[in-house]
């Protein structure tokens, strides 16, 4: 335990960071939780992923279960509404979906533009990771939320007005190509 003070006070704040000022790198962070953690938690963090399984698979972490429900349950219904507004077939919904996730899905795909979408999931993802944190900001749990927050911040950083317009233009003229 006392190594998990050690490396908690290592971890700089990723609160309201602007996405381009990053303290650290993934990389970093799985680098010191390698050298901290015992090795059932080490194994965690180094699978941590934002995008989590399809199935209901344990983690050996009750807090990363939690999240990746919540995260589950998001992505089922942005698929949900994605094919409902196109008028194609969906699957259903898992049984832990709650009303505030299906409406925080129908508002990001209602949105015009994709980056405000992205930005107001980005928000709505963050605020869910701090609604489940743990009070003890020293446990392992604790870590791993600073884990996904890092990366949530570090996937935002990645997103580009000017490359993303470049990116749709080039698909669209692929799709004007092969129509012709």
């Amino acid at each position: 335990m006392a190594k998990q003070y050690y490396l908690v006070s290592q971890l700089p704040s990723v609160e309201n960071l602007d996405a381009s000022r990053l303290p650290i790198t993934e990389n970093y962070y799985r680098d010191l939780c390698g050298r901290f953690l015992d090795a059932k938690s080490q194994k965690i963090v180094q699978n941590l992923s934002l995008e989590p399984p399809k199935d209901d698979k344990k983690t050996g972490s009750a807090f990363l279960d939690k999240w990746n429900d919540r995260e589950r349950c998001l992505r089922f219904a942005l698929a949900q509404v994605r094919a409902l507004k196109m008028k194609k077939e969906a699957e259903m919904l898992p049984p832990g979906c709650t009303a505030d996730i299906i409406q925080t899905a129908r508002t990001a795909v209602g949105m015009d533009s994709p980056l405000a979408a992205e930005e107001f999931l980005n928000q709505y993802r963050m605020d869910t990771l701090n609604s489940l944190a743990p009070l003890d900001s020293f446990s392992v749990d604790a870590v791993i939320a600073y884990g996904l927050k890092l990366m949530l911040a570090q996937r935002m950083k990645k997103f580009d007005v000017a490359a993303g317009k470049e990116a749709y233009h080039k698909i669209y003229d692929e799709i004007l190509e092969e129509s012709k």
